[in-house]
């Protein structure tokens, strides 16, 4: 497994991170699903606090804290929880990230994060004040970096810009090719994207035949658009799980593309598609298949 450098950071992460949203509430079987992860050379970890009410971050620091100095671990906050644990809020305050980074390293059982981020957020937050949030914690060694889980481009050129944010997590795949008109943007602000849903759903697996017919389109394909590229796609690779990784991690901006697992035998089809080399011409052709999608909205 190779490394890669998030921004300027010095923080090298494994080109393939585990997003572990996915992983299974029963800590035996998370535990076959990390110990696969970490047997492979995966050494990023991804959370949230949102993400099962806690609990996931709860069950990654159960099973990482002996191993707290092999791993990057990443979190996430922003979403609050309504008291009675069913649904949220949004909350980019000062306060409340101040509050919610004792909660997460008490869960993860930790007293430092590698990479805190700010999970969502829009045009009308009052960002400086976030920004003050993580560069203080950052600077009080709580966090070691901080950056954005978004698709909103104007409000992750505004983080980037005000901040030294080094890391933008942004959805990116064959199928939903929107965040490249940014890449530029976020690579001259010498922060990484960290991609995710990479495999689109599992559309971009051995999977995706059977998936396509009951999905109802995706991003701006149409129902019968995404069957017609999902059969085109697994008729020029050999491998379109290999495929689907290969593309999204030829561009240096992407500093690792994060997969989720349910199941430890899941998680070995990814690396076993990582590890499957898949050929320059190959990559060119698929690029011609699918669409240059872009965002229509949140450009300014």
């Amino acid at each position: 497994m190779k490394n890669r450098q998030i921004g300027n950071s010095g923080i090298y992460i494994s080109e393939i991170g585990l997003g572990c949203m996915s992983l299974p509430d029963d800590l035996m079987e998370s535990k076959k699903i990390v110990n696969t992860a970490l047997d492979a050379g995966i050494n990023y970890f991804d959370t949230a606090d949102l993400y099962n009410g806690g609990k996931n971050e709860a069950i990654l620091g159960e099973l990482l804290k002996d191993k707290r100095s092999q791993i990057i671990l990443a979190t996430k906050v922003g979403n609050k929880l309504n008291d009675s644990g069913e649904g949220w809020t949004w909350d980019s305050s000062k306060e409340h990230i101040m509050n919610a980074v004792k909660k997460s390293l008490s869960r993860l059982k930790t007293d430092y994060i590698d990479v805190y981020q700010l999970h969502g957020g829009t045009m009308d937050d009052a960002f400086m004040e976030s920004i003050e949030a993580f560069e203080t914690l950052k600077k009080e060694g709580i966090i070691r970096q901080f950056g954005i889980s978004s698709i909103r481009p104007n409000v992750i050129k505004r983080f980037l810009q005000n901040s030294s944010a080094i890391s933008v997590m942004m959805q990116y795949s064959l199928l939903d090719r929107r965040p490249e008109e940014w890449l530029p943007m976020i690579q001259e602000n010498d922060a990484s994207v960290i991609s995710r849903g990479t495999l689109a759903k599992g559309l971009l697996t051995k999977q995706g035949f059977n998936r396509v017919r009951t999905t109802k389109g995706f991003v701006d394909y149409s129902s019968e658009e995404l069957i017609e590229t999902i059969e085109l796609l697994n008729e020029r690779t050999d491998n379109l799980h290999a495929a689907a990784i290969a593309y999204t991690l030829q561009n240096p901006t992407i500093a690792s593309a994060v997969i989720g697992a349910s199941s430890s035998l899941q998680l070995l089809d990814s690396i076993g598609a990582y590890d499957t080399k898949v050929s320059v011409d190959t990559l060119k052709e698929i690029s011609m298949i699918v669409k240059p999608n872009k965002y229509d909205e949140h450009r300014q």
